[in-house]
């Protein structure tokens, strides 16, 4: 095989060049974690190499014991740090190395800031990985063979963290990877061995692979410390989520959590539990401080890790927990599984649902302590992660109370878009002789806010839920009631509020004696737009509002369904005129067809805008609006002509 064909250049990837730049520039103050994450990744190889041995144990090429290794070497300045796990191959180095296939890489770098101390969180939630290495390192040598591969198989990948590397085919007689960082000046620090010890203890005492370093002893004569060719296990590698609850410490929980999460934060909080009965298995789960970028995609999980007695078996194990819960990072190991467990087995195996009932309670149990107990962390958690538990509602029946009663929203009590109010906190609030939880949906705080459908409301101090996440229709068209009180939308179906006082009146009552004709005249302009015109009992202030069907779509469902290019079913919503309005008053006594037609259109839009919807036609409502105006202002003049109207 030629040097042509061995051995090429090529140019990174233009997130990984830009990623690069960040790490040095931004990470500097954690440098430290290079070495975490360079283990990390070492641990998962081996990982994947049991799991992948299940199969075809041929892959242990007669060297079954996994371990990693950790040397250093003065004289060239240099840190190695190896591994007899899965390794690579030429393409995998080539796609696993020179890009970032990820969901989110985009949106991370848009985001990302000159600020570097905002930066180094966005990078930790991004997850640092290999590329950490160049935090420490001026250039890096990666060499590596994959398990079942013959020895001239094995790869060298170099860089020096600036716009290409190269990659060659080399002889590997071992399988595994090398990683060898070429230090920066400046990092002399970590040519100790003690210095070494002292990260490894503190960020991968927990790996289950075994880490070695050599032995070193004092040498009088030299006056320093000198290797020796013996080797010494620096961790404990033992599984921390099979040890006892009171022998691990906060900060060990939280090193694990840095490990299994690839985040340099703390976790927010996590639960830990042993089960016994006619299963046996572990449960070690945290949730983070931050959400990851891909939080949104529902596809890409790689939250939980499986094992079977310790032994690794797959992670993003989807089967484990629901969609809504994606943002669950940690263990789950199982005494009772077969090693071979395949994805089809995990769908099909009741076993597998019963661990994952468990673990769902887990979770929900963990976030009602903190609700209960520690508001601040919860309201932590809600603003990074509600959108996605509120996903549960619709998908998870058998909790749908327990999910129901952490939900927060935004009300008509409060001024701010905090969402912070529990429809238990609501149901506790609720007047004297008032039967339902009211709530308004919206395209945004503004428009939730400013409904119109809220002055009834507001005028006999009602409180009102305000619900402007696009995922609270779904919420809402699952969850019927809450502890026996059902939900009621302002905007839809007809309004009784006589039961609890104040000036509601009921639609007959709203329009005065022989309004019948007037609102019939409306809806013989409106038939195409609108299903009925009716007299409201909504409005103080405003001049009309539109109104859904009880058992219908709202028409911010509708919009947002069309938004996302979903077939709609034809649906034409009511439009609620109200009779004190002056507009009104004017357009009863209006004789003439043509400005009666346009100024009963412009109600429509006009409500179709007040609650944040795109009115069809805009220049035909812009023409209609100045007509309107000149008339009002005592011009009534020809009527505007606009170009399309």
């Amino acid at each position: 095989m030629s040097d042509t064909t061995t051995r090429e250049t090529r140019g990174f990837q233009a997130e990984v060049a830009q990623l690069l730049h960040l790490m040095v520039h931004s990470l500097y103050s954690n440098k430290e974690i290079f070495l975490r994450e360079l283990v990390s990744n070492a641990s998962d190889a081996g990982d994947k190499l049991r799991f992948e041995a299940l199969a075809d144990g041929a892959l242990f090429e007669d060297d079954p014991e996994l371990r990693i290794r950790v040397a250093y070497d003065r004289e060239a300045r240099t840190i190695t740090i190896t591994d007899n796990g899965i390794g690579m191959s030429r393409q995998e180095v080539i796609d696993h190395v020179g890009t970032i296939a990820r969901s989110g890489t985009r949106e991370f770098l848009d985001r990302l800031t000159a600020d570097r101390a905002k930066d180094s969180h966005l990078i930790g939630q991004f997850g640092v990985g290999f590329y950490s290495a160049f935090i420490v390192a001026d250039r890096v040598t990666l060499v590596t063979r994959r398990a079942g591969l013959t020895p001239e198989h094995g790869v060298r990948w170099e860089s020096a963290g600036e716009g290409d590397y190269t990659v060659e085919t080399v002889d590997k007689p071992t399988r595994g990877t090398d990683v060898i960082l070429h230090l920066r000046e400046g990092e002399d620090e970590l040519l100790s061995g003690s210095r070494l010890r002292e990260l490894l203890r503190r960020y991968s005492d927990h790996i289950t692979v075994p880490i070695l370093m050599r032995k070193e002893r004092w040498d009088a004569d030299a006056s320093a410390q000198v290797v020796t060719d013996e080797e010494e296990q620096v961790n404990q590698a033992s599984a921390l989520w099979s040890r006892p609850k009171s022998e691990i410490s906060e900060t060990q929980y939280h090193e694990f959590y840095q490990h299994v999460a690839h985040d340099f934060e703390p976790p927010l909080a996590w639960t830990h539990a042993h089960v016994e009965g006619r299963q046996e298995y572990t449960l070690l789960l945290f949730i983070p401080q931050r959400a990851p970028f891909d939080l949104y995609d529902r596809e890409h999980r790689r939250g939980l890790k499986l094992y079977v007695r310790r032994v690794f078996i797959m992670d993003d194990a989807e089967q484990l927990m629901p969609a809504y819960l994606r943002f669950v990072r940690g263990v789950i190991d199982s005494s009772d599984l077969p090693l071979n467990v395949s994805r089809e087995l995990l769908q099909q195996s009741r076993d597998v649902q019963a661990i994952r009932g468990a673990a769902v309670k887990r979770v929900l149990s963990l976030l009602e302590e903190l609700a209960s107990g520690q508001p601040d962390k919860y309201a932590t958690f809600w603003t990074t992660f509600g959108r996605v538990l509120k996903e549960g509602i619709a998908e998870d029946s058998a909790n749908r109370e327990r999910i129901a009663s952490l939900l927060r929203f935004a009300s008509t009590r409060g001024e701010g878009d905090e969402q912070a109010v529990s429809l238990a906190d609501y149901v506790g609030r609720m007047k004297e002789g008032q039967t339902a939880i009211y709530y308004v949906t919206a395209e945004g705080f503004a428009a939730a806010r400013n409904s119109p459908h809220l002055e009834i409301f507001r005028k006999l101090g009602v409180e009102v839920l305000l619900m402007y996440d696009r995922v609270d229709e779904w919420v809402v068209s699952a969850l019927a009631e809450f502890s026996g009180t059902p939900l009621h939308s302002v905007a839809r179906g007809d309004l009784d509020l006589s039961a609890l006082g104040g000036e509601a009146v009921t639609p007959d009552d709203a329009a005065p004696a022989g309004q019948g004709p007037f609102l019939e005249r409306i809806h013989a302009v409106l038939q195409d737009r609108a299903a009925a015109v009716r007299a409201t009992t909504r409005l103080t202030d405003s001049p009309a509002c539109l109104v859904s069907d009880e058992d219908g779509m709202s028409t911010n469902l509708l919009r947002i369904l069309k938004a996302a290019g979903q077939a709609v079913p034809g649906s034409k919503p009511v439009l609620e005129i109200n009779p004190t309005h002056p507009l009104v008053r004017r357009l009863q006594d209006e004789q003439d067809e043509a400005r009666f037609a346009d100024w009963s259109h412009i109600l429509f839009d006009q409500a179709t805008l007040a609650e944040g919807g795109q009115i069809e036609d805009p220049a035909a409502f812009v023409r209609r609006l100045n007509e309107l105006m000149l008339t009002l202002a005592g011009a009534g003049g020809p009527k505007l002509w606009v170009p399309g109207a």
